[in-house]
């Protein structure tokens, strides 16, 4: 089930979503902003890992089976 969420956006941020909705082909710009909204989640989960791997907790893979 969808909702829509209004947002107010100053001119100038909107010409650039338009313009952006246009440059790179999305239908609509509730494709692009669902598309902004999962890049970032892809950026945190990242992130994430980057961390626990920093903090020693990354696992070094022989082969596929290893993920599981």
């Amino acid at each position: 089930m969808r909702q829509i969420i209004n947002i107010s956006l100053p001119e100038q941020m909107a010409k650039m979503v338009e313009r952006e909705v246009k440059k790179r082909n999305f239908a609509s710009t509730s494709e692009y902003i669902r598309y902004l909204i999962r890049s970032n989640e892809l950026i945190s989960d990242i992130e994430q890992s980057r961390k626990e791997f920093a903090e020693g907790k990354g696992k070094i893979l022989k082969s596929l089976k290893d993920l599981g």
